[in-house]
């Protein structure tokens, strides 16, 4: 569903990545992991839109998408979730989850000043979807409260709540668990499996091994800007060079 090809990224004299090379499989849980400053949310922003490579191609089931722009990515079912979570405080949890609808809506800034029959009808049909990801995410009790005075983890919730407004066909999410305490990862490992039985593919850096190891079906390694190894979960365990890098020589 999702190929990387030859991605290369130079940051004045800093690279941050070269010649790294994925694919990612159609319904499948795939991590991304490695230690700090490897690169993974560097390659998360080129996948997204924010960075334009230096070098190298990324293809969404087979179409060039280098360079594309986040929105016209997410009108493709490409979404992402931040690990510093963006949120629109002021705004209530519903809302913020209507905000993922916008790329279904038909209506313009005519239609909404003169609150048009059809625009209405329009409207109703999108807090009704808004709801329901609510729900997916067991959330409803907190739609209409604002959502700059949310604790941390239900800030994560509404986040993937408004990721899952858009339809993904691939949901990028940037360490999801950060932050979270041990109750909290676990109904997020939960929340994982659902969106993956609901049709969407996954791709998530994580640093929380233990949820990787639980929810992934493929690891990929990234160290020092390179791809190590890419695997089942227990081919990334057993190998040598991950452990090595990972824990050291010794």
């Amino acid at each position: 569903m999702l190929r990387i090809e030859g991605i290369t990224q130079i940051f004045g004299g800093l690279r941050a990545l070269e010649n790294v090379s994925v694919t990612v499989r159609q319904g499948l849980i795939t991590g991304v992991i490695g230690p700090n400053g490897a690169g993974k949310t560097t390659l998360f922003n080129i996948i997204t839109g924010l960075y334009t490579q230096t070098s190298g191609k990324v293809f969404l089931d087979g179409t060039d998408i280098s360079g594309f722009p986040p929105e016209r990515l997410a009108t493709l079912g490409l979404v992402r979730t931040f690990q510093n979570i963006e949120m629109f405080s002021r705004m209530t949890v519903l809302e913020n989850v209507l905000v993922g609808l916008h790329t279904r809506s038909r209506s313009g800034i005519l239609a909404c000043a003169l609150k048009l029959p059809w625009h209405l009808a329009e409207e109703r049909r999108m807090r009704e979807d808004a709801f329901r990801r609510l729900e997916f995410c067991g959330i409803t009790d907190l739609a209409h409260i604002v959502a700059g005075a949310l604790p941390f983890g239900k800030c994560r919730l509404v986040e993937i709540a408004r990721a899952m407004a858009v339809n993904p066909r691939l949901l990028l999410m940037d360490e999801p668990a950060a932050g979270l305490n041990s109750r909290e990862t676990a109904e997020l490992e939960e929340l994982l499996r659902k969106i993956q039985e609901a049709g969407a593919t996954v791709v998530l850096v994580e640093h929380d091994m233990e949820l990787v190891m639980n929810i992934c079906d493929a690891i990929v390694v990234l160290n020092l800007g390179k791809k190590l190894a890419h695997g089942t979960p227990r081919q990334i365990q057993e190998n040598p060079e991950v452990i090595k890098a990972y824990l050291g020589e010794g």
